[in-house]
C-alpha cells in the first residue's frame, strides 16, 4: 500500500503467470506454450525485420498482418484486429466492449485473467458454475446480462463446445456482445469465425501463441464485423497506437502463410495428447475430454499440490491451481513424446 496509489490498485488481483523458472534438463509442460520451434520461414522473416530499420515505428495499422489473417479466415482487414498478444486483444475488449448495466456472464472455472480484467475495468459479472462433468452449460447462460465471454476449447479443461451449440448461444442473444476466446481451438475444436458475417455481435479471439509456437513474439488478433473492430481500435489508440513492432508483424505474417507447418506440427501434439492420455488412464487417472494442447487430469489416490511438488522435484513442471472443485487436478501440456516419456517416468516414481 502507498498513499500514491489510485484507489482501485489497492482492489486489484493481478493475474498469475505461470512459472518460468531456470531448472537443468527441465521439461516444462506448464505453460502451454508448443514443444516445437516455429517454422524456418518465421525465423528468416524475423531475422530480416530485425535487421531493417528498427529507428522507425512499426505500421500502426499492422494492415500486412491483418491481410494475411484475413486471406486466413475468409474475411477483410477492416474486420481484424491485432495486438500484443492476445491478453492485451482482450483487455480492450474487456475495456471497449464488456462493460454494461447488466452482469458480464462467463464460467468460474476459466481462464483467470477475466476475473483480473473485470476487476480493473469495474464490470460487474457472475460467474456461472460448471456441470458435475466440468462442461459449460449453454442453458445456464439463458439469462439477462450485458455481455458473455466463453473460452472454447475452455481452459484449463480443455473442453470444447460444438460449433452449432456456439451459433445457438450468439443467435440467442441478438442484443449483448458475445466474445468466443479460441486460443486453443486448433488443436480440436471448430473456429467460430465463419459464423462472423452472419453475426454482429460475434467477436472471435486468437493467438499465435500455441499452435504456431510464437509465445516469446506476443502476437494475437481478433475477428468481428467492423463496429466491434472499431471500438477495439479506438481503445488501441487511446492506449498505444504502436502495439506491435516490426519483427513481431513480419514473424505472424510468415507464420499465418505457412499451412504446412502448421498442420504437420498440430497434428503431432494431438497425436502426443492422445498417447499421454492413455498413459495416464492407464495409471489411474481420470483424464478429461481434451480439445487443446494440454490434458486436465487427476488421480484417486494423490492431491494435485502433492504430485505437482512431486514432479517439480524431478524437474519437471506441471500446472496447479488450489481452487474449490479443481484443486486435485493438474493442467499438463502436451510436450515432445520425449518430455511427455519425462513426465511418465516421473510420475511411476511416484505413484
Amino acid at each position: 500500500m502507498s498513499k500514491y496509489w489510485s484507489p482501485i490498485v489497492s482492489k486489484l488481483k493481478p493475474y498469475v503467470p505461470g512459472e518460468q523458472p531456470r531448472i537443468a534438463n527441465l521439461v516444462k509442460l506448464n505453460t502451454n506454450e508448443c514443444p516445437y520451434g516455429p517454422s524456418e520461414k518465421v525465423l528468416d522473416a524475423i531475422a530480416a525485420a530485425a535487421s531493417s530499420d528498427l529507428r522507425l515505428y512499426p505500421d500502426p495499422l499492422a494492415l500486412k498482418l491483418r491481410q494475411a489473417i484475413a486471406v486466413r479466415y475468409g474475411v477483410t482487414a477492416e474486420e481484424v484486429f491485432v495486438g500484443n498478444g492476445s491478453d492485451e486483444v482482450l483487455a480492450h475488449i474487456f475495456a471497449g466492449l464488456l462493460k454494461h448495466d447488466a452482469p458480464l456472464l462467463y464460467p468460474d472455472i476459466s481462464y483467470s485473467f477475466y476475473s483480473t480484467y473485470a476487476r480493473l475495468f469495474e464490470i460487474d459479472t457472475v460467474e456461472i458454475p460448471l456441470s458435475d462433468r466440468f462442461e459449460i452449460d449453454l442453458a445456464d447462460y439463458d439469462r439477462p446480462c450485458g455481455a458473455i465471454i466463453l473460452p472454447n476449447p475452455n481452459a484449463p479443461t480443455g473442453i470444447a463446445l460444438p460449433l452449432a451449440d456456439i451459433e445457438r448461444l450468439v443467435a440467442s442473444h441478438p442484443d449483448q456482445p458475445v466474445v468466443i476466446d479460441e486460443a486453443y481451438v486448433d488443436f480440436g475444436g471448430q473456429s467460430a469465425a465463419e459464423l462472423v458475417s452472419k453475426y454482429e455481435n460475434l467477436l472471435v479471439v486468437q493467438t499465435f501463441s500455441k499452435s504456431r509456437a510464437l509465445a516469446g513474439l506476443r502476437v494475437g488478433f481478433a475477428i468481428g464485423q467492423r463496429p466491434l473492430i472499431e471500438a477495439l481500435e479506438r481503445v488501441k489508440d487511446s492506449f498505444n497506437s504502436y502495439p506491435l513492432g516490426r519483427p513481431a508483424q513480419a514473424g505472424a505474417i510468415a507464420a499465418i502463410e505457412d499451412e504446412a507447418w502448421f498442420e504437420e506440427t498440430r497434428a503431432k501434439i494431438i497425436a502426443s495428447r492422445d498417447r499421454l492420455t492413455a498413459e495416464l488412464t492407464a495409471r489411474g487417472f481420470e483424464v478429461l475430454r481434451s480439445s487443446a494442447n494440454f490434458v486436465f487430469a487427476r488421480h484417486p489416490g494423490h492431491s494435485g499440490e502433492t504430485l505437482m511438488k512431486a514432479l517439480r522435484e524431478r524437474a519437471v513442471l506441471v500446472r496447479h491451481f488450489a481452487k474449490p472443485r479443481i484443486s486435485d487436478f493438474l493442467r499438463i501440456t502436451i510436450g515432445t513424446d520425449a518430455e511427455c516419456a519425462r513426465l511418465i517416468e516421473a510420475l511411476d516414481e511416484i505413484l
